[in-house]
């Protein structure tokens, strides 16, 4: 059945709260059977320190775009060793192409996905396979196009700004049932499509200055929805802050949060690969940095960033190493480019698979974005499908100045053309091929050595030590007094003792067997990982 609602005798609109927009965001809403015939009774879920996530996004990740076009490709990567996959943003959208965050209908799944059947597929069939299933949800905003929120209620509020539309209003008058309806979005996904774990996207663009903000009333209605279904429910927040307010346990003033993302891992990471200093990576690019972010996560706790004109950061060392969740690329770093370039357009074959072993050895909850584990060369730009072409208009221009803080002054690639989605989509076929092939083996041995290696898996901070040598570019990291690894981020062969004297190598990514050169006995080649048992 197919429904609107009639307000006031006036306009029609589909229902804030659809299922199901099948005719799209200005269409009618469909009535839905919320039940499934659910073959996971016996999911238990995944401890918070074994997340190895894979991010991707339903519409670039195969040619059919779809829930269930997902599903063939569980095995490859349970074989790789992920054990959760996170997808980016389902909530209904204008069109067909997005990333997914003008979502205007929170409870609906993307009708050209496959709606909400199709999505409950895709998580029961990830869980038939051990993998648990992380949505990215956005609760900062709604997108410009079909959003009726604001004929319902006092959804927004004009108080705060975000980049990106009209801020929520959490705080002011009539603001308990809008928090309401943003509580109960999160509990559906979980209770009716067993969701494991919520991305909240860009919390620090979430303005609440209310005694009991909404992500810590979030935070704790998640909590007891878990406790009753028997179930690990894990929250990874975004932010830039360097802050552990959304860490810090609800009963000492934060949001009781289970891991969040950590950007100065990457902008160390992607400064030295690459030597980009502009926009905010004018703040990174020193070797310290990278060796400060492999010990605590956060490189700024409370200096000078010349990026923001201002202090930034507190010290993260009181918080395990399974709190942050680190990436050599994600979704926002290769999209957010003008041209959309993934790190393999961007360095070389051994940097790939050095970026590779800073990510995925660290103490931390590692982050993989669909298709570097085998050096995928599609761009991953940014799209949109809309109808209004003043909204159009304004998406364009307003793309051209983002990227002029970066010093990007040639065009960009239209969002609105089908093409610039069709360039975006993935070639998985590379993954038979040469080098793609030896990449993505490096990846899985990797995760293998993560997984079987103790002092490997135990994510305590404590249990790390790290040492730069600045002269030689090569970072030192021992692990638990069993494992050490060597970073050599030098373009040159390096002459480097084992962290803690001698050691098996169990790995060298400089070995022909990885595609490399080769390197003697004590000695690293150019951007090379090595890997010791101690």
């Amino acid at each position: 059945m197919r429904y609107l609602y009639r307000l006031d005798g006036g306009p029609e609109r589909p229902d804030p709260a659809s299922r199901f927009q099948p005719d799209g965001v200005h269409g009618r809403s469909a009535v839905v059977d919320r039940r499934f015939a659910w073959s996971d009774a016996d999911w238990k879920g995944i401890p918070l320190e074994q997340y190895i996530f894979y991010e991707l996004h339903v519409g670039t990740f195969t040619p059919e775009g779809t829930f269930d076009a997902v599903i063939p490709h569980l095995d490859r990567l349970v074989d790789l060793g992920i054990t959760a996959v996170e997808l980016m943003p389902v909530a209904q959208f204008p069109g067909e192409r997005n990333w997914g965050y003008d979502g205007v209908f929170p409870y609906a799944a993307q009708n050209s996905y496959g709606g909400p059947e199709g999505l409950k597929r895709l998580v029961d069939a990830a869980h038939a396979r051990g993998l648990a299933v992380v949505l990215d949800v956005v609760y900062n905003h709604l997108g410009p196009e079909g959003s009726y929120l604001a004929d319902f209620g006092p959804y927004f509020t004009a108080r705060y700004k975000t980049p990106w539309g009209l801020a929520l209003n959490f705080d002011g008058p009539e603001s308990d049932a809008v928090r309401r309806f943003f509580v109960e979005n999160a509990l559906q996904w979980i209770a009716d499509f067993h969701i494991d774990g919520l991305r909240l996207d860009a919390v620090h663009a979430i303005a609440d200055a209310s005694e009991r903000p909404f992500l810590q009333e979030l935070g704790a209605e998640v909590k007891a929805l878990a406790e009753r279904l028997g179930r690990p429910v894990h929250i990874f927040p975004e932010s830039d802050l360097n802050t552990l307010l959304f860490l810090r346990a609800r009963e000492h003033g934060g949001c009781g949060f289970d891991a969040q993302w950590t950007d100065d891992f990457h902008h160390s990471l992607h400064t030295l690969l690459t030597g980009e200093r502009t926009g905010y990576y004018r703040d990174f690019g020193a070797l310290d940095q990278m060796a400060k972010a492999m010990a605590g996560g956060f490189v700024y706790t409370g200096q000078y960033s010349p990026y923001r004109r201002r202090r930034h950061g507190v010290p993260a060392d009181e918080m395990a190493g399974s709190r942050h969740v680190v990436c050599g690329q994600n979704h926002d770093q290769t999209g957010n480019r003008m041209n959309g370039e993934r790190l393999s357009a961007l360095t070389d074959f051994e940097s790939l698979k050095l970026a590779a072993g800073a990510v995925i050895l660290s103490p931390f909850l590692p982050l993989l974005f669909m298709g570097e584990e085998y050096g995928e060369t599609a761009p991953f730009l940014y799209f949109v499908d809309h109808s209004d072409p003043e909204l159009i208009r304004a998406v364009q221009e307003g793309r051209k100045e983002e990227f002029a803080a970066f010093g990007w002054r040639e065009e960009p690639p239209d969002p609105q053309a089908p093409e610039t989605f069709e360039r975006s989509r993935l070639h998985q076929d590379l993954l038979a091929e040469g080098r793609h092939a030896i990449l993505h083996d490096f990846y899985r041995e990797l995760i293998r050595l993560r997984k079987s290696m103790p002092a490997l898996a135990q994510l305590s901070k404590r249990e790390v030590e790290v040492t730069p040598l600045e002269k030689d570019q090569v970072i030192l990291v021992k692990r638990g007094g069993e494992a050490g690894v060597a970073f050599n981020f030098a373009r040159e062969v390096r002459r480097v003792p084992p962290p803690e004297g001698e050691g098996e190598r169990v790995l060298d990514s400089a070995a022909e067997r990885w595609g490399g050169a080769g390197s003697r006995e004590g000695e690293m080649g150019p951007r090379s990982v090595v890997v010791y048992r101690l």
